[in-house]
């Protein structure tokens, strides 16, 4: 990987974390009362962050033949399948119910959040032991086909 590629990484992921501290998001109860309806600011970041992912996602690729750092663009295609929507329901149960969403969590915990917020731990284990459980499934249900 070139330096620039690690470097232009490194300052998406500053930026992104700390767009999500500075929105209140790496804090459970700022989401539980967005998901409860009282507080609807996190609305603003959510319609931000779909705007910005439709610009980067749908639009940049048609205008632009390469990244700005000359990557190819990949075709990241998707079905709405009984999967996929089982798959988000869990993801949304799971967001609803602990109000920590995986990057917060990560971006909470990297800001010290994990001392008066033990859910963070706990939110951190299960999305890598979901994961864990997701990619051996997965490894079988291509070893049956």
């Amino acid at each position: 990987m070139k330096i620039l590629d690690v470097t232009f990484t490194l300052a998406a992921g500053l930026l992104f974390g700390f767009g999500l501290a500075w929105s209140t998001m790496i804090r459970p109860e700022a989401i539980l009362a967005f998901l409860n309806l009282q507080d609807m600011g996190l609305l603003l970041v959510l319609g931000a962050a779909v705007g910005v992912n439709l610009l980067v996602i749908q639009l940049l690729p048609r205008l632009r033949s390469r990244s700005l750092l000359g990557g190819v663009f990949e075709v990241r295609p998707f079905t709405l399948d009984r999967q996929s929507l089982l798959g988000g329901v869990l993801f949304g149960l799971g967001w609803g119910l602990c109000g920590v969403c995986p990057g917060p969590a990560l971006a909470g915990f990297g800001a010290g959040l994990a001392d008066g917020h033990y859910e963070l731990g706990l939110v951190l284990v299960s999305i890598f032991i979901g994961a864990l459980l997701h990619g051996l499934w997965s490894d079988r249900a291509a070893n049956v086909q």
